[in-house]
């Protein structure tokens, strides 16, 4: 058997016939997530989790919500409460945490007719937080974290996309275990990436942001002049104007801008087009509840050189002989990353383990459908 799915109007609806459990879900996200030229991880997540609950049996009533969250104005504030007060009392509500958790004035008092289930990318309250929140006093951290564990504590439901992120969350928080639960992001099966005999070719897909460590990063390669490499980073210029000029002058200074590349955001056949000519994926970020772009290089085979920092070692994972698919490295230290470049540049035969432990690691990734099975039992649990 099998049913088949259609959109429209904002909500996915799935004839009679598909297999599952049949609900109806109400999940709120952030306005643009579809926007190509904003992509992240957790607009990747929402839309694949959307798709795939219409796929197994649910009514999926998808509201996107206006405003430039987790940094939200009185419109936008005001526009999610009263999207809420016209959801039916008992439905169940999936709440990207980009909006749910910085609103608990707005979410506690609609916890007490409606199942919330919040779906956290990123721990507001966890330093270094999302770009977009301004931690910059111990005053406004607290004050996030305070917010955030009124939320999640109401919602009858928390869903974390690493089993680092609920450990955190229940470490933090003192939330109750039972009411947290995993869905870690699916990958798509891709072709594996020839790789160069050098392996000079250097990937990084991420935001050009402080939180994904590109000033580390560019500090890391400018101590490899002696060495053959070309940087390609991939992902948006436009989160932090700021930040992008310092990376520009800091290029300059260390003179690797002619082998650095920015491209901007790319998405479909042209982001799939830069992990192919890729070796390695390095990603220096100072905080990560996951990684998607790690299982998406993983998936081609590629070897990742990351942070060992929040659920970044738990992407990166083992290969099928429990050999690492990467090599794990400090955040915020350009000196152990470089160390790390360095093998990877000069030592043929690493660069071979850490292949075919990458080629290994593709056949244990989870898929799309896994990830959705997970939130299915999930939301049924709640509904029940």
């Amino acid at each position: 058997m099998s049913g088949s799915v259609s959109a429209g109007a904002g909500s996915w609806i799935v004839t009679a016939g598909a297999l599952g459990p049949v609900g109806s879900v109400h999940v709120v996200v952030p306005e643009g997530v579809d926007d190509p030229s904003r992509p992240s991880g957790g607009n990747a997540y929402d839309r694949r989790i959307c798709s795939g609950l219409a796929a197994i049996g649910w009514s999926v009533h998808e509201h996107a919500v206006p405003g430039r969250w987790p940094r939200s104005d009185g419109d936008s504030r005001a526009g999610l409460a009263r999207m809420l007060r016209v959801i039916p009392d008992g439905a169940v509500v999936l709440l990207d945490g980009l909006i749910a958790s910085t609103l608990p004035h707005v979410l506690v008092p609609e916890s007490e007719r409606l199942c919330l289930v919040v779906l956290v990318h990123m721990p507001l309250g966890h330093p270094p937080a999302p770009d977009d929140i301004d931690q910059g006093t111990s005053d406004a951290a607290a004050d996030a974290s305070q917010r955030e564990r009124a939320v999640l504590s109401a919602a009858v439901g928390v869903v974390t996309t690493s089993a680092w992120t609920r450990d955190w969350l229940l470490d933090r928080y003192a939330l109750r275990p039972n009411r947290i639960h995993v869905a870690t992001p699916g990958v798509d099966a891709a072709e594996t990436a020839p790789g160069s005999a050098a392996g000079g070719e250097l990937l990084c897909v991420a935001a050009v942001t402080p939180g994904k460590g590109h000033d580390v990063l560019l500090a890391a390669v400018a101590e490899l002049a002696d060495l053959p490499w070309r940087l390609t980073c991939v992902g948006s210029l436009t989160r932090d104007p700021g930040f992008v000029e310092s990376i520009g002058r800091q290029t300059l200074r260390d003179g690797i801008a002619d082998r650095l590349s920015l491209t901007g955001p790319r998405t479909g056949a042209d982001l799939d087009s830069r992990y192919a000519a890729a070796d390695v994926l390095v990603l220096a970020s100072r905080g990560e509840t996951y990684g998607m772009v790690v299982t998406e290089a993983l998936a081609r085979g590629l070897p990742v050189i990351a942070s060992a920092v929040g659920g970044l070692p738990e992407a990166v994972g083992h290969g099928a002989d429990g050999d690492r698919p990467g090599i794990l490295v400090p955040a915020n230290e350009p000196a152990a990353l470089a160390a790390a470049l360095r093998d990877w540049l000069t030592d043929a035969g690493l660069r071979k383990r850490l292949r075919t432990a990458a080629r290994d690691r593709r056949a244990t990734l989870p898929g799309w459908s896994d990830s959705s099975a997970t939130l299915s039992r999930v939301l049924a649990q709640v509904a029940a």
